[in-house]
């Protein structure tokens, strides 16, 4: 038993098995003062029981790649609903950067973050953009507490991208104060001399997308991202990682020395690239789906299995039905929503062995909590935060479009068979979701401050009989 003496136990899940990264046992947890007071196999006194037999006791989920257009394009998705998609997918804290609106500057961040403070459901940390020529930017925005710094090779989304001259200098700033980057990465001149090809053909079908955004745009990215990171010392993930020739490119660059690491997106690792011919701009995204054939996706789940992945996130990046379908297929929204499938498509990867539960807990939770230095998020320890998702493995469901709590109000996985679900999740010791719908109102989810500002303003977490608590990094 794990437990702070002469605690009093507000909340305690008893009667589950809790999964972690190091395995599974059955045990309870007992919740005090929003953050995990003690795990212990006997019962012990609380205020409040919950019966979680048969079901798993698992850390909230942490996800890293989230965009909920606000300010920006919020018609699209906002954070009172984007984090209630969240919470009810078993996502207690997101990391999210709009492009509509990015954040450039220290002022911008706290515009932003004054925005939120009564926006947002779940825990939510920032990610703000790197401009081209605005390398100065990044060491006070580091300090102000933001989790990553979005860069594009491509210009996309509104968004310039970087030539190899302006990655060497924003990465040589990265290294110098120690901040991370997460690089989308397709070479510009390919994508436009393909752009400029094929609307001169007159192509208007889905079959465009990834002959637009090709694999060798994305390779000939990867590359030249990895080069300069190995010779910057810049610490960076490759979003996003569409196929197994990007995750070779990475492994390479790693081996020389490159501080680099891919991350895995569930639409790389279910859909498959012919899906655009039918469904056109529903199945627009980029990089688009690769897997040609089942052995690519195979091939895929074998890498993160295989530790190839620094972690999963879900590139939320949500338009409706009618919003992707009206402006046709070059001009419509890239992008899928998937707060609220990723989990249970990972849960039904394990279900049919593709991976382990255990593992989940580690790509999607903890690894990304640490690696970003979100304090006391992704673990189930004495003294992190009590984000605690329930989650049934066995649960046999259909993914609908009215199950979607997202704007978007589709989901690329509808129709689809999966097993596992969340059935509750649990923020800070606190009920936030449960059967489907957020019981926490907008402005209950607190900021999260990155790893550079965790740092620079001491922020501790203090276990229940106070001592400081600093979780630990990787």
């Amino acid at each position: 038993m794990v437990a702070v003496p002469n605690a009093e136990y507000e909340v305690g899940l008893e009667g589950g098995v809790i999964v972690t990264p190091t395995g599974r046992r059955r045990a309870n947890i007992y919740v005090r003062g929003g953050l995990i007071a003690a795990v212990s196999e006997d019962p012990l006194p609380t205020k409040r029981r919950v019966d979680a037999t048969g079901l798993f006791v698992m850390p909230g989920m942490v996800d890293t790649h989230v965009h909920l257009m606000e300010p920006g394009q919020p018609e699209r998705e906002d954070y009172p609903t984007g984090t209630a998609a969240a919470l009810v997918g078993g996502i207690t804290t997101v990391v999210e950067h709009t492009h509509g609106s990015p954040v450039r500057t220290v002022a911008d961040l706290h515009d932003k973050l004054e925005r939120l403070r009564v926006r947002s459901r779940s825990d939510f940390a920032l990610a703000a953009h790197a401009w081209p020529g605005e390398a100065a930017s990044i060491d006070a925005l580091w300090e102000a507490g933001a989790a990553y710094f979005k860069v594009f090779t491509c210009s996309t989304h509104g968004v310039p991208g970087h030539s190899p001259s302006q990655l060497r200098s924003l990465f040589l700033e990265l290294s110098r104060v120690g901040a991370t980057a997460l690089v989308h990465c397709e070479d510009e001149s390919i994508t436009s001399d393909a752009e400029r090809v094929l609307r001169a053909e007159g192509r208007h079908d889905g079959g465009i997308v990834p002959l637009w955004r090709s694999r060798e745009a994305e390779l000939v990215a990867v590359n030249t991202v990895g080069l300069i990171a190995r010779i910057t010392g810049a610490r960076i993930v490759v979003a996003h990682a569409s196929h197994m020739d990007v995750v070779d490119l990475v492994d390479a660059a790693r081996a020389t020395g490159a501080d680099i690491s891919c991350e895995a997106c569930p639409q790389h690792l279910s859909l498959y690239e012919s899906d655009v011919l039918d469904r056109g701009v529903l199945r627009k995204f980029t990089p688009p789906a690769r897997a040609r054939t089942s052995a690519d996706l195979d091939d895929m789940w074998a890498a993160v299995r295989g530790g190839r992945f620094r972690y999963v996130s879900t590139d939320h990046a949500p338009a409706t039905r009618e919003q992707k379908e009206s402006a046709g297929i070059w001009d419509g929204h890239f992008g899928l929503p998937g707060l609220d499938t990723t989990l249970c498509v990972l849960l039904d990867a394990a279900h049919s062995g593709r991976l382990s539960y255990e593992l989940i807990t580690d790509i999607y939770s903890r690894a990304p909590a640490r690696f970003h230095g979100l304090r006391g998020k992704g673990s189930l320890a004495v003294g992190a935060d009590a984000d605690i998702v329930l989650v049934d493995p066995n649960a046999r469901w259909e993914v609908a479009d009215d199950d979607i709590v997202s704007k978007a109000g589709w989901s690329p996985y509808s129709g689809t068979t999966l097993t596992g679900r969340p059935v509750a999740t649990y923020l800070r010791g606190v009920m936030a979701a449960q059967a489907g719908q957020a019981t926490v109102d907008p402005g209950f989810g607190r900021f999260v401050a990155g790893r550079g500002g965790a740092r620079n303003r001491a922020r501790h977490h203090r276990t229940p009989n106070g001592d400081d608590l600093v979780m630990g990094y990787s």
